[in-house]
């Protein structure tokens, strides 16, 4: 008895007991993920945007467009850093979004047609007002073309300040907020693939198709090994490339490739796992080894741990292992890179009254500020006064509408869908990123007052 107490004050086994007791949804595990990359990517923007108006900025342009080749002497693909990013980079980004939307619309807010009505139509509305606000100021020349740029909603920044206000903020409204975004994220994709398209090469589209069935037939036979999917991706994503759409599109179209079934029973891995734990646990009591070398001492605790590691990745399913792992790289490594190669605006502080005067500026601001908030709350106020869908419980229409406010953080997909608008056009997206950053920067300290004010302890 007095070795069992020992052990149990032991630091190892309160490490173990610790580790043990963090069991968290996948909700709050998303939101953990999401709070903390939103305050680094706070910091990478602040970054960028002193190095952009320091004597580094030369340094830090010349290192962005800085051209890396892969591929052989007859075929090869020479992009500058900043594009690596942007459309390498970034299909990851994207297929990390395609396998949230994948799990949303299976189990979670998007699954109940009713209990999905709401934040889509939300998002809907949220899309659609927005841009009619930027072609209200720029209805016509090149500068229309950067209409979708008021569409996209940020939700790591999002997310982000909801965190700061900690349980005043009712869990329903932070899963609507999810839902709205994830919508949102749909409809940015859509429009880039249909609306950010130059010209279309109909050899390298047909292969994309070729690689697009191969995907699909590698679920239905069952291939559950990441491997595949990811080599099948690399392929369509470089064809994808020589096509002329939009590559990041690949990484969603894959993700709704990858497998959302466990390949065990409930019941009969519970069972396997219980008599495994037994079997170990019976190990425990016969071998005399020392507790820190034990494992690797007994041949036959490793093959129990095995066992029991093989039933676990057998009962999970790929797409919640593949979103785990990516998650993490792709919110604190990748877009935490995209914000340095692209947020970088050198502010001409001369010049800053007749930049926010322009109308790219004040039509992306007009945009993610009122466009968003007018969207998001008239069509939630429409459904529910139809009553095609409720809100959710404990949720406020004027919580919605400090929603709405967050919404108008655009920043990530803003700039990303800004430097296709208007990648031949350097003064109108400077203009837009500027209106991004002020809108962005409002929308969040607007949303997060308002939300103070309409929530409670």
């Amino acid at each position: 008895m007095s070795q069992i107490t020992d052990q149990r004050n032991s630091p190892s086994y309160t490490t173990f007991e610790k580790s043990f007791k963090q069991v968290v949804s996948p909700i709050e595990e998303f939101l953990h993920q999401e709070t903390s990359s939103g305050i680094l990517l706070m910091i990478c923007v602040a970054l960028a945007l002193v190095i952009a108006n320091s004597p580094l900025f030369p340094v830090y342009d010349a290192v962005l467009h800085t051209k890396f080749s892969i591929g052989t002497e007859k075929y090869y693909i020479s992009q500058s850093i900043q594009h690596w990013i942007n459309d390498g980079l970034m299909a990851l980004f994207f297929f990390v979004i395609g396998l949230e939307v994948k799990r949303e619309i299976l189990i979670g807010e998007l699954s109940n047609l009713r209990q999905a009505i709401l934040p889509i139509s939300a998002a809907i509305g949220g899309m659609v007002v927005p841009a009619g606000f930027y072609l209200l100021f720029n209805s016509s020349g090149p500068e229309a073309n950067g209409w979708g740029i008021p569409m996209a909603t940020d939700i790591a920044f999002a997310v982000g300040i909801v965190a700061l206000l900690g349980s005043r903020v009712p869990k329903p409204l932070v899963a609507m907020l999810l839902a709205l975004a994830i919508v949102d994220d749909i409809g940015a994709i859509l429009v880039i693939a249909l609306f950010y398209t130059d010209s279309i090469h109909m050899g390298a589209l047909f292969f994309s198709g070729v690689c697009f069935l191969l995907l699909i037939c590698a679920n239905l036979v069952g291939v559950r090994s990441p491997l595949p999917y990811g080599l099948i991706g690399l392929i369509f994503w470089l064809a994808m490339l020589k096509s002329g759409i939009h590559a990041t599109l690949v990484g969603v179209l894959t993700a709704f490739t990858v497998p959302a079934r466990s390949s065990l029973n409930s019941h009969l891995f519970g069972e396997a796992m219980t008599d495994l734990l037994k079997n170990f646990h019976s190990q425990i009591q016969e071998s005399s080894d020392s507790k820190m070398l034990g494992v690797l001492r007994n041949n036959k605790k490793q093959a129990l741990l095995q066992a029991m590691e093989n039933g676990l990745h057998k009962m999970e399913s790929p797409l919640q292992r593949m979103e785990h792992t990516l998650h993490g790289w792709v919110s604190f490594t990748i877009v935490p890179l995209f914000a340095l190669a692209n947020a970088g605006i050198p502010i001409d502080f001369d010049r800053l009254g007749e930049i926010l005067l322009h109308p790219v500026t004040i039509g992306v601001m007009a945009g993610l500020l009122l466009g968003k908030v007018v969207g998001i709350f008239s069509f939630s106020w429409l459904v529910i006064k139809l009553k095609l869908g409720d809100l959710p419980q404990g949720v406020t229409m004027p919580q919605i509408l400090g929603i709405g406010l967050l919404a108008g953080i655009g920043f990530t997909m803003s700039i990303f869908i800004g430097t296709l608008a208007f990648e031949a056009n350097p003064e109108a997206l400077l203009n837009a990123k500027i209106g991004i950053l002020f809108a962005s920067l409002a929308a969040g300290i607007l949303g997060y007052v308002w939300l103070y004010k309409t929530t409670s302890k």
